[in-house]
């Protein structure tokens, strides 16, 4: 239909509405129905057949409100389409009815409907207010009525009929009047006195129930406040406080809090503090009250020995109307402390102590005391360190410091003693007193050397006063009893003297009876002594005086202060030359020798024998030919002295030839003698009757033998085969005696030593150093003679090259060498030679024995010195 068709069609229903005005159909349905509940057959209730109210268009017409309700298109039905809600709907209005306006098409038709809506019990009874407060006085008399305001029921019916109840209470009930049917009256009744001290609140709850089925209730709380009366007085928690306050407390120390209580409130229940009186009086200046909290506090300083307690009346009064008060007593015990320490007193002290005082001397005697009572008096004491002292109580607190251990000054001079004093209070309270021990010495100690041997080193030549070493002799006692005095004990020991005496040691050395330095008294010569063995005493100048010994070891280091000696030539040298020897002076020497022509490289013409009294390096000697310079005919062995031939001998060397030889020693600096050798060469045998000439007069005079060496030579050129012949037939029966004799007594052979101190030499891989005159030695024979005075130098220097190598070959031994006296003492520390290079040991001088060929050079007997 078109906009202006609606208001036609609209004037059509309402005419036809009128028309069938008499026709109306009822429904009823319960409020809170669900959607889709059918309310009524509502197209069979209009007469309309199955299929038509759809095809009719049957449907509701609004009429300004939501009906909650709508027609079914296809059954016609009607049907709930939303909630209902009666009170909201007609609120308190019964009954509750809509009215429904019902439009069909074809033809146009109007019917009414009319809907009812049935309460049900949905809503509860509803107070104005969830909580009532109410104020009554808790001097109300009981029967006191209360107005309270009911509930209300949006439901109708019975559903909206009220009944009300009160939660059960002593104090109070519930009065419900009903003037009409529709009102109640309700009263809250008081039926027992309250008492705000007791319940300040009441709290109840006041319920309305509905009629319906199933009833529902709401509530309402009441809350009934009891307001105060000043009815009761303040009143203390205690009658008696009894406060236990130790006489050491501070000012400001809380004594007790006192604390009363008023059950009233506001002013009724506000109170004061006061005090009334203490006993004793002077209490009022030690103690102050707070008058609003009850504190009292300590403002003065107790004492227990004055007043062991104190007794406080106090009082509380409120501020009601009339004041009410209540009274309580503090009853204050003053306890003892222990705030008094020890005291401790030396009332005798003897001192200094004798290191030697018996245990169980009494050193001091002390006086102990303590203030205070009981367990804070008892006192306790003890001494620190425990040792070597200790206490021992004599009576009621004296004590006596005695010696438990023995003392010893050298340890402990002086001792600091603590003795220590304790009481037996909680916490106990110490005191100490120290009390100085020092300790007197007594002579218990002997002086004691560092050391028990002394080595002492000394060179020889040293100045006379010079200082050797210095002795040290500890005494560890004091003053006197520590002092300590040197000197040289007599019977200690000494040294050899020249000649075979013996003098005593402070002949040579004297030592310092204060400082202890040893100090030499003359000059030391080593070749005089070389050890000098002897005692030195420390005495200290106690009482009685105690001593200590140190042996001193005094060995003279060897100065190179002699120069080396020529010793005069032997009779015969090795090989077909012979020498001789003039004396010339002690540091030179002239020599004669003869050397045939061709005589072959290395043949030993001569050699120059020297010694040095001194001893190590001092006394190793070296021979070095010093003219001619350059290659000459003739060289030197470096360290055996032996002249031999450098090359073959020519005519054209001439008939004579002069060596410079210079024997040195490897001092510092080094000391040296020179030798001269004239070599005159000869035919070879001539040579040999030099040899032979010079055997028998080697005896005589060298000088003599040095002037008539030419012209001998020449006058036994016309003799030489008569002295060849001479000297094979004495070397055959000289060989034939010895072989007879080696062989008849060479099992019995002895060795016969004679007398004389043994005497140390230095010797290395290059031989013998040095050699001493005052050693002896023995020659066994086979015939049993000993011969003395034989030195034997053994060096073991490496052969030198050429034909001479062949001479320098050990021969076996025929004879056996020995030293006579003590045996040899083992090597002594290389200190001892402070010349000889690390390398080298020192050590007794090796013997060695004889080459056969040696003896058969020379007749038995003859004092000779064979080369090395």
């Amino acid at each position: 239909m078109g906009v202006c068709g609606g208001p036609a069609v609209r004037v059509l229903v309402l005419a036809a509405a009128w028309a069938l005005g008499g026709g109306q159909v009822r429904y009823s349905v319960p409020e809170e129905a669900k959607a889709g509940t059918v309310v009524g057959r509502l197209a069979q209730d209009l007469g309309l057949e199955a299929g038509e109210a759809e095809a009719r268009r049957l449907r509701l017409v609004a009429q300004g409100r939501r009906a909650s309700v709508e027609v079914s298109g296809a059954s016609g039905a009607l049907v709930v389409s939303s909630r209902l809600d009666r009170e909201e709907l007609c609120g308190k209005s019964a009954p509750c009815a809509l009215r429904l306006e019902v439009l069909v098409e074809r033809p146009l038709r109007v019917f009414h409907v009319e809907l009812e809506v049935t309460d049900i019990n949905d809503n509860a009874p509803l107070f104005p207010a969830a909580r009532r407060n109410l104020s009554l006085s808790e001097n109300s008399p009981p029967g006191s009525r209360f107005p309270l305001e009911g509930a209300s029921d949006a439901d109708i019916g019975a559903n909206a009929q009220l009944s009300y109840s009160l939660s059960p209470s002593e104090h109070f009930t519930l009065d419900v009047k009903s003037p009409d049917e529709n009102r109640k009256s309700l009263f809250l009744v008081l039926g027992k006195v309250l008492d705000r001290e007791s319940v300040p609140v009441h709290r109840l709850v006041l319920t309305a129930s509905d009629g319906g089925r199933p009833s529902l209730s709401g509530t309402m709380e009441l809350v009934v406040s009891v307001l105060d009366a000043n009815d009761n007085a303040p009143q203390f928690n205690q009658s008696v406080y009894k406060v236990q306050l130790p006489e050491s407390a501070a000012e400001g120390t809380l004594v007790a809090s006192v604390n009363a209580t008023d059950p009233d409130v506001g002013s009724n229940g506000e109170m004061t503090f006061s005090v009334i009186s203490t006993f004793p009086e002077k209490g009022l200046n030690i103690f102050l009250l707070n008058p609003k909290t009850g504190e009292i506090r300590l403002t003065g300083a107790l004492d227990y020995e004055d007043a062991r307690s104190y007794e406080i009346q106090i009082e509380a009064t409120d501020k009601g109307t009339p004041p009410l008060s209540g009274h309580c007593k503090v009853v204050v015990e003053v306890l003892d402390v222990n705030d008094n320490a020890p005291e401790v007193w030396v009332t005798s002290l003897s001192v200094p102590v004798p290191e030697d005082a018996a245990v169980g001397t009494v050193v001091a005697l002390l006086s102990v005391s303590d203030r205070d009572s009981g367990a804070n008096g008892r006192v306790r004491c003890a001494v620190w360190p425990a040792a070597p002292f200790g206490l021992v109580a004599t009576f009621a607190g004296s004590y006596s410091l005695v010696l438990r251990e023995a003392l010893d000054r050298e340890r402990v001079s002086e001792y600091e003693v603590e003795v220590r004093a304790e009481d037996g209070g909680a916490p106990p309270l110490r005191a100490s007193r120290g009390v100085r021990v020092p300790v007197s010495d007594v002579n218990d100690n002997a002086p004691a050397f560092a050391q028990a041997v002394y080595t002492v080193l000394a060179r020889e030549n040293n100045a006379a006063g010079a200082e050797l070493a210095r002795l040290w002799a500890r005494d560890p006692d004091e003053a006197g009893n520590g002092r300590v005095s040197y000197s040289v004990w007599e019977g200690g020991g000494g040294g050899a003297a020249p000649g075979g005496g013996w003098r005593a040691a402070s002949s040579y050395v004297s030592v310092d009876a204060e400082s202890g330095r040893l100090r030499a008294l003359q000059p030391l010569d080593y070749e005089e002594v070389q050890v000098l063995q002897f005692e030195v005493r420390a005495v200290d100048a106690g009482e009685p005086p105690l001593c200590g010994n140190a042996t001193v070891q005094l060995f003279v280091v060897d100065e190179n202060d002699n120069a080396p000696a020529l010793l005069p030539a032997a009779g015969g040298g090795p090989g077909p030359g012979a020498a001789g020897s003039a004396a010339s002076g002690p540091g030179s020497g002239a020599w004669w020798a003869w050397a045939a022509w061709g005589a072959p490289a290395g043949q030993v013409v001569a050699k120059i024998r020297a010694v040095d009294a001194d001893s190590g390096y001092n006394a190793w000697l070296r021979y070095e030919l010093w003219e001619p310079r350059g290659k000459g005919p003739f060289r030197v062995g470096l360290y055996s002295g032996e002249v031999s031939t450098a090359r073959a001998l020519e005519e054209a060397d001439g008939p004579r030839q002069r060596l410079v030889i210079v024997v040195r020693d490897h001092g510092e600096p080094a000391r040296s003698a020179t030798a001269t050798l004239s070599v005159s060469l000869v035919e070879g045998a001539e040579a040999a009757l030099a040899a032979a000439g010079s055997s028998s007069a080697a005896s005589g005079p060298g000088l003599r033998a040095a002037e008539g060496g030419p012209a001998a030579a020449a006058a036994a050129a016309t003799n030489v085969w008569l002295v060849v012949a001479i000297c094979a037939v004495s070397s055959l029966f000289l060989l034939a005696v010895v072989l007879y004799g080696a062989s008849r007594w060479a099992p019995r052979a002895a060795v016969l030593s004679g007398p004389g101190p043994a005497t140390l030499v230095c010797a290395s891989e290059v031989g013998s150093w040095s050699y001493s005159q005052r050693q002896s030695r023995s020659l066994c024979v086979a015939d049993g003679a000993g011969k003395s005075d034989l030195m034997v130098f053994s060096p073991n220097v490496p052969p030198p090259p050429g034909p001479a190598a062949k001479e320098t070959q050990p021969q076996p031994p025929a004879l056996l060498d020995t030293v006579s006296g003590p045996p040899l003492p083992p090597s002594l520390p290389p200190s001892l030679c402070p010349s000889v290079p690390p390398s080298l040991a020192c050590r007794p001088f090796p013997r060695r024995p004889l080459p056969a060929a040696a003896l058969l050079a020379r007749p038995v007997g003859r004092r000779w010195w064979e080369p090395g």
